[in-house]
């Protein structure tokens, strides 16, 4: 039985076409890890970015409406119209509540 030994002195002959078809495939292969790499990167900043954006607007969903964020000065104006109806009901009641407690007397008398 013939062993063959691969060693340093071995000789690999190789035609050209198909030295070139390795190296094209080889290329291709570093072409496509490299797009790969990069399309990689980009997804991990926009979800970066998109988590920054969810921060932010929990942050706001939950602060503005406590008036942590401000106000929005319609919101100041109508606030104020709320407080001033407010009083004007409390009075309206409280004189309706002196009408229905006062014992009724006719009016002739």
């Amino acid at each position: 039985m013939n062993k063959q030994v691969l060693n340093e002195g071995t000789a690999i002959t190789l035609d050209l076409k198909s030295l070139i078809g390795i190296i094209a495939v080889i290329l291709s292969i570093a072409g496509v890890y490299f797009t790969l790499t990069a399309k990689i990167s980009t997804l991990e900043l926009d979800v970066i970015r998109m988590q920054d954006s969810v921060e932010m607007n929990e942050e706001f969903r939950v602060k503005w409406p406590r008036g942590e964020l401000g106000a929005l000065p319609d919101d100041a104006v109508q606030d104020l119209n709320i407080e001033y109806l407010q009083k004007e009901v409390d009075q309206l009641q409280d004189e309706l509540d002196g009408h229905v407690d006062a014992p009724h007397q006719p009016e002739g008398k």
